[in-house]
């Protein structure tokens, strides 16, 4: 029994050697997909050892144990195959929320397990109780809010729910919620039969805030949604580690809790947002001057005149957007670079933090076409740049090239660090439609006289600038 206990403690200790490596490694585009499936393998590893626990277990669960270790393999079967499928298969566009949906999966696993050692009645101390009280809390909000957000990513719940009065009556909620948990660990600890409807209450309240925290919430404002439960994922997991007495999982839940803390906090920064902005205001509103009609008339061009002028620059700088990954036009779009390469123009990617629906969501759309790492380049390091450079062409992009951001303080953006494409010589705006981008705010920039729109689906419009560049040819 005493090696069988070294064993599972030595494999969670290797397990969180390998998550952080594995973290290291996806610090880089170079290495990122190393780091993971060191990561993974990690995981995988730390869930075989923990199987050795069942040769531990008290002589009164001994009738349960095949059972209990059936149902956990079929689990994992099932998981596995699923998510395995799910990974290979889903389009770009649809990866956003697959995101939130298993970071909602990962706080509802640390809210089971709280579940079960609160509903035992096998009572403990107050502090461990009150972390698997916080735990619960913390994952149960992860839950429900990540199947919000994935409901606001996919279409299904197209706009924000918002009434008078709704943070006074939210922060009842959460205060409810609160009391209820300080009753469970008050009835635990005095052994009272009234401590399991205490836990059951305290659950339907913190699953019911986590509605109530994100159903308020814009869906243009998703990707710092995503990045902060993704943070409240790993805190849970962490404070359930503590509670099981498992090292692999408090590690794990640490450094992806911190790591995602850190994401959150460049997220926000990146939209000229506090911390206590995005957990307490209705971000997302739009005023109605900002989501108002035009501002002038938008000039257009055929896609040949566009992939012409940028065949003739001397150099492009690429915006793409969230319009990129609906298209699926990423290979294509590469497919055009390496034309304007062969032909002897500088081409390189700007990224904004919070392009698309996700962090870093441009960069895997751009990495599963084979751009080169060293051609994509984040916003502090290539904005200086289009100031000198003759073509901007900004794909499927509205929110994060918006001028207004600069000058137009009745916006709902305004402050927020911007891509400054409207300093480049010639603008070309590849757009299906006149209307607005994903927050309802409208774009200056469309109707500059250095702007022209390319009005089409991106992948239509770049296969006829392919076309275009074939014509003219590399001389």
């Amino acid at each position: 029994m005493i090696a069988i206990e070294y064993i599972v403690g030595l494999s969670g200790l290797l397990a969180s050697a390998l998550f952080i490596y594995g973290l290291k490694g996806m610090s880089s585009p170079v290495t990122a997909v190393k780091g993971i499936v060191t990561a993974g393998w990690g995981m995988a590893f730390v869930v075989a050892v923990s199987f050795l626990q069942a040769f531990e277990v008290p002589e009164d669960v001994l009738p349960h144990l095949p059972v209990n270790l059936g149902l956990a393999v079929l689990a994992l079967v099932l998981g596995a195959a699923w998510t395995g499928w799910k990974g290979r298969t889903v389009p770009m566009t649809a990866m956003p929320q697959m995101v939130a949906l298993y970071n909602g999966m990962g706080g509802g696993a640390a809210a089971a397990v709280a579940a079960i050692a609160l509903l035992k009645h096998e009572g403990g101390t107050p502090l461990h109780l009150g972390v698997t009280v916080t735990g619960a809390l913390i994952g149960c909000i992860s839950l429900t809010g990540s199947i919000i957000a994935w409901a606001k990513l996919d279409g299904r719940m197209k706009q924000p729910i918002r009434f008078s009065g709704q943070r006074v009556f939210n922060g009842v909620v959460f205060i409810g919620t609160l009391a209820l948990g300080v009753m469970t660990v008050i009835t635990q600890l005095q052994g009272e039969p009234e401590s399991g409807l205490f836990a059951i209450l305290f659950f339907a309240g913190a699953l019911f805030f986590g509605l109530c925290m994100t159903v308020p919430i814009g869906g243009a404002d998703m990707p710092v949604v995503i990045s902060l439960y993704n943070t409240f994922t790993g805190l849970a997991v962490g404070l359930e580690g503590y509670v099981m007495s498992n090292p692999a999982l408090m590690i794990a839940g640490m450094v992806v809790g911190s790591a995602g803390t850190l994401l959150t906090l460049l997220m926000a920064k990146a939209m000229n947002r506090s911390l206590a902005n995005v957990l307490f205001s209705n971000f997302g509103a739009t005023s109605a001057q900002a989501a108002g009609g035009p501002q002038g008339e938008m000039k257009s061009v055929d896609p040949a005149d566009a992939a012409t002028t940028m065949r003739y620059a001397s150099s492009v700088i690429i915006i793409p957007g969230y319009g990129l990954a609906v298209a699926q036009a990423q290979q294509k779009l590469y497919e055009f670079v390496k034309m304007l390469q062969a032909a002897g123009v500088d081409v390189k990617f700007a990224i904004h933090p919070v392009a698309g629906r996700m962090p870093g969501h441009m960069n895997v759309l751009l990495a599963e076409a084979g751009v080169p790492y060293d051609m994509i380049y984040d916003m502090d390091d290539i904005n200086d740049s289009f100031a000198t450079t003759d073509v901007a062409l900004v794909i499927g992009a509205n929110d994060v090239v918006n001028p207004s951001a600069r000058t137009d303080k009745s916006s709902p953006i305004y402050g927020m660090p911007i891509l400054n494409a409207d300093q480049a010589k010639q603008v070309f705006v590849i757009k299906r439609g006149k209307g607005t981008g994903y927050s309802g705010v409208q774009n200056p920039l469309f109707f500059a006289k250095n702007t022209s729109m390319v009005f089409g689906d991106a992948q239509a419009v770049l296969s006829k600038m392919v076309e275009t560049l074939k014509g003219l040819g590399t001389n």
